[in-house]
């Protein structure tokens, strides 16, 4: 097997198109973190995550100083052995969103050098289960947006085939909650599914109290209520809701998954490919809830977990919010539902001379066989 002879790791700042809003933040800037690999028999691999504006330049030390050199040497197609060595290498730093975003560059990267390597598509190599996935939308459902807006944007996805669309909630009061819900509802009718965030926001008091109102607009899913780390509260609130708790955007490896699913704390699981740590522990989240009868709707990255998503058989959905359009060519799509890529690897198809010109703190570590 071919051992990896070099690596090296980049950032590339990605200002939305739209002002992006919820209850606690504003998403400023995808700080785009790259890691591109070579073997001994010349394949490469690239892979990549992202934070929302701040900690970048953090992820980007973790790699350079040290997962990039650990990283040299290793055999390219033993993915699991290397997640683990890497982990385990500077296991002070983890479990938390820095390693698991530093983590989760290689580990894409490596998936796509598998994927170059076999010729297959990520969807094949995890699994296969399906090529296309229904979408909905969060676009147009940023907490800043009044009824009337997102009205329109509903509509219009609608008219595009998407299935469903997501609205920020966390308002101050349950009234200005219900307004903008309840307009989109009457609006779309019965049949448009809508999902709610509210983004870590609430009290468990003011989360119950939104649970009534929920419940009577027919809402998909209730995400986020709480802080991540309260989850004997999600247990409370899952248990006196009809309207699933979605959580997992915020959590950052599998065994806050299980813990998650052991207390009964959530009806929905959303890892998300670069907060967990890579595609590696992305596929044992998305089994181990398969394995508990729930679904995985993953957060955000709609381009990587397009793929991923149509792996398994029990991802019914695909987030979409486009990020990507200035460094890759668009997600293939056929009106509402989202397509698969059959390209080998990750599938991206990358703008290389964008990413080129674009690309800052580059960092680069060769080993002696290169």
């Amino acid at each position: 097997m071919p051992k990896i002879v070099r690596a090296e790791c980049f950032k590339i700042d990605l200002v939305p198109k739209v002002l992006r809003t919820d209850a606690i933040q504003s998403f400023k800037c995808q700080e785009t973190i790259f890691v591109r690999v070579w073997d001994a028999d010349g394949g490469t691999g690239l892979g990549y995550s992202y934070t929302i504006g701040d900690g970048g330049s953090a992820v980007l030390a973790l790699l350079r100083d040290s997962l990039l050199p650990a990283l040299i040497g290793h055999e390219a197609d033993r993915i699991e052995a290397i997640w683990r060595h890497l982990l385990f290498f500077s296991h002070a730093t983890a479990v938390g969103p820095i390693m698991s975003l530093a983590l989760a560059a290689i580990d894409t990267a490596l998936w796509d050098l598998r994927g170059h390597r076999t010729g297959l598509p990520l969807h094949v190599l995890a699994g296969g289960a399906k090529d296309r996935v229904p979408m909905y939308t969060t676009e147009g459902g940023w907490l800043h947006l009044e009824p009337a807006a997102l009205v329109e944007d509903a509509q219009a996805a609608q008219a595009q085939g998407f299935r469903g669309s997501k609205v920020k909630i966390g308002k101050p009061t349950v009234a200005g909650d219900e307004a903008r819900l309840g307009a989109v509802r009457d609006a779309l009718g019965p049949d448009y599914e809508i999902m709610t965030d509210a983004n870590q926001s609430m009290t468990a008091a003011e989360a119950l109290r939104r649970v009534p109102m929920l419940e009577a607009l027919n809402i998909g899913w209730f995400e986020e209520p709480l802080p991540a780390d309260d989850i004997a509260g999600h247990a409370r609130l899952q248990s006196q809701s009809r309207v699933p708790v979605a959580v997992g955007e915020s959590l950052y490896s599998p065994g806050q998954f299980a813990d998650y699913i052991a207390a009964g704390a959530c009806g929905i699981v959303q890892a998300d490919v670069a907060r967990v740590g890579g595609i590696t522990p992305w596929l044992k989240i998305a089994h181990l809830a398969e394995a508990h009868n729930m679904a995985i709707c993953p957060h955000f990255l709609m381009e990587l977990h397009v793929s991923l998503v149509c792996a398994v058989p029990n991802a019914p959905w695909l987030e979409y919010i486009p990020q990507l359009d200035d460094i890759a060519a668009p997600m293939l799509r056929d009106g509402g539902m989202a397509i698969a890529p059959d390209a080998p690897g990750l599938g991206i198809d990358w703008d290389h001379d964008r990413l080129t010109r674009m690309r800052d703190h580059v960092a680069e570590i060769t080993g002696e066989d290169a």
